[in-house]
């Protein structure tokens, strides 16, 4: 049987100028983007003991976990160091509206776009005996 194998894309409508909205995210959160507008991801710069894993999942419908942002979908990002991301976004004036929080799995934190959509920035660990209660 035919099956999925990864993310092969990640695109949403923009609420207002998208090559604006474009720009913040390669601005606040490095994303290196391209000719067309938009970025491709490699997952072989991604130096973290999972190497480079994406998660998948449907939430149920009476979800507060995109919360405040009223979109039905959230992006999680991964990043190579959390709290210097974080430090580099308040500098340019974004700041988390939750987190930074330690899980088995990793280090979280979440922003919002100019949009209103919320981000989930992951800095992820391997999920494993020695992580637990991290």
């Amino acid at each position: 049987m035919a099956k999925i194998t990864g993310v092969g894309g990640v695109f949403f409508k923009s609420k207002g100028d998208s090559r604006a909205l474009a720009a913040w995210y390669q601005q606040h959160l490095g994303m290196p983007l391209e000719e067309f507008g938009g970025a491709v991801l490699k997952w072989p710069n991604d130096k973290a003991e999972d190497q480079g894993l994406t998660v998948w999942h449907v939430a149920n419908s009476d979800t507060k976990w995109f919360s405040p942002s009223d979109a039905a979908f959230m992006i999680n990002y991964r990043v190579d160091n959390l709290a210097e991301l974080l430090d580099q976004l308040r500098a340019g004036g974004v700041e988390a509206i939750q987190g930074p929080e330690s899980h088995e799995n990793g280090k979280f934190a979440w922003i919002m776009d100019p949009d209103g959509n919320k981000i989930e920035l992951w800095e992820p660990m391997a999920w494993d005996e020695k992580n637990k209660g991290a």
